[in-house]
């Protein structure tokens, strides 16, 4: 007689992807400044890991922007593997969504409009303990500049 009392382990949970650990820079309360704008951003973690969220209550040029962005790896329907880079979608108080790539090492985040290589484009610098980020936003015919400093961890 068989025996079909085999003990089943128990399914371990996905893991985010590694290339998600870059984003850690982010994570926290940010006042952002510039000549243009000024407000707040707020980078959290979705439970699980596998996106990170930013809040925004700014003012650019006179108009307030609310919204949220999810940020992590596109993984399509059916698929096993996620994108070969981290995408965002905005998702903003007058009706927008945008679609964005990040970029984030120790010395710049680049932030892409649209793709990777797009002419909208943010690129800014981190100083050197990560809690300040200094650049630009640049596109076709415009672009400010402006500088993100955290206030608090999370």
């Amino acid at each position: 007689m068989a025996d079909n009392n085999h003990a089943q382990s128990p399914q371990q949970p996905p893991k985010p992807y590694a290339g998600l650990r870059s984003l850690d820079r982010l994570v926290g309360t940010w006042n952002v400044s510039g000549p243009d704008i000024k407000g707040q951003v707020r980078f959290e973690w979705l439970e699980g890991g596998f996106f990170l969220v930013q809040h925004v209550d700014v003012e650019h040029d006179g108009r307030k922007i609310k919204g949220i962005e999810i940020i992590g790896y596109k993984r399509e329907f059916g698929a096993t593997e996620p994108s070969k880079d981290i995408r965002s979608h905005w998702f903003g108080n007058t009706g927008e969504t945008l679609a964005y790539v990040y970029e984030v090492d120790n010395n710049t985040l680049t932030i892409w409009g649209g793709e990777k290589g797009s002419p909208a484009y943010y690129k800014g610098k981190w100083n050197d303990n990560g809690d300040m980020n200094t650049g630009a936003w640049v596109w076709p015919g415009g672009g400010y500049e402006s500088t993100m400093t955290r206030i608090k961890d999370s």
